[in-house]
């Protein structure tokens, strides 16, 4: 599977506003806010790149999609199950 990001890129600081109350709680539990937010943001984007993928492939999804409807697929013939 390919990575949706580069993994080994440099770390860059970043000035975030984050509800304080959260904030509190997260720091109460220990939680690397840095970690979390790479986390969460890796799913973001790798999910935003899924719809992006879908949505450019679509048209040729569908036109597969109807060649298989009305032609099947090349292996019918040779399937023994």
């Amino acid at each position: 599977m390919l990575a949706s990001y580069d993994h080994n890129a440099p770390k860059r600081p970043t000035n975030l506003s984050i509800n304080s109350d959260l904030l509190r709680k997260a720091r109460e539990l220990d939680i690397n806010l840095s970690a979390a937010l790479e986390q969460t943001l890796a799913e973001v984007v790798r999910k935003r790149q899924q719809e992006q993928w879908l949505a450019a492939n679509q048209e040729a999804i569908d036109a597969y999609n109807r060649q298989v409807q009305d032609h099947g697929t090349f292996s019918d013939g040779l399937r023994s199950f």
